[in-house]
């Protein structure tokens, strides 16, 4: 199996044309791999009794960031669907759908970005020492766990890469504000698409994965956070070090 396609260009050299998309069923069965076998190792396991979501309250996360949160799953799922499904032969007027998600994507990305670089403490993502000795030594985590800041970071580096790369695509398209330019070259064109690709068929990896994992019963307290915006005392003792987190109260 490929990991590109090629083409000749106008000279007749061949050039990449971008990303092979039958990494596509690859990707969706690797994923549902990984979760029986997750399934499965989790019904393995014994489990003591839930904490239990009643009582005392403490914030997990503000209004605004839930807002973002949303707002860019949302953008992610449409440019999904309306990048993939004329891929795998669901015909239908998709291209401006898909920039206007694009766009929709951004904006909220560079507006997480300026929130977490000047109002928000950037060390809550970052991985230290501590944090990699969580599933070694059976350390409770501060308010993110090393997987959780594992998977943000993946998310980071490939929305960031899938933003610029569909950057560069928009340019070369006609827009209510400007002509397409067909300012590159075909195989830097190609380049472009096989980022693209391969960022977006990563996405959909992770993607599912995060689903699954935010479906479980035992980490749906942390859902209902996304939600609501907080989770119980009883959760937070159970699942966190109050050394390491200590949130605010909720009403």
């Amino acid at each position: 199996m490929e990991f590109a396609t090629y083409r000749n260009d106008v000279w007749g050299r061949e050039v990449i044309r971008g990303v092979s998309w039958d990494l596509l069923w690859l990707v969706v069965v690797a994923a549902l791999v990984a979760i029986a076998l997750h399934a499965v190792y989790e019904a393995m396991r014994k489990r003591g009794e839930r904490p239990s979501s009643s009582g005392e309250r403490v914030k997990r996360h503000d209004s605004i960031d839930r807002a973002y949160h949303w707002i860019m799953a949302i953008s992610m799922f449409a440019l999904l669907v309306t990048g993939v499904l004329p891929i795998i032969g669901i015909e239908f007027a998709w291209l401006e759908l898909h920039w206007i998600a694009g766009i929709a994507l951004t904006v909220v990305v560079v507006f997480h970005i300026i929130r977490s670089v000047f109002f928000k403490s950037g060390s809550e993502m970052w991985i230290s020492g501590k944090d990699l000795k969580e599933p070694i030594d059976n350390v409770k985590p501060g308010k993110y766990s090393v997987a959780q800041k594992g998977l943000h970071l993946v998310v980071t580096v490939l929305t960031l890469l899938v933003i610029a790369s569909g950057i560069v695509m928009f340019l070369q398209i006609d827009t209510p504000w400007w002509q397409r330019t067909n300012a590159l070259s075909e195989a830097m064109l190609g380049v472009v698409f096989f980022v693209h690709g391969i960022t977006t068929l990563a996405l959909i990896g992770v993607i599912s994965l995060h689903i699954y994992f935010a479906l479980r019963p035992e980490k749906l307290f942390y859902t209902r956070s996304m939600i609501k915006g907080w989770i119980s005392r009883d959760e937070l003792a159970a699942n966190h070090d109050p050394q390491r987190w200590t949130p605010d109260e909720s009403s």
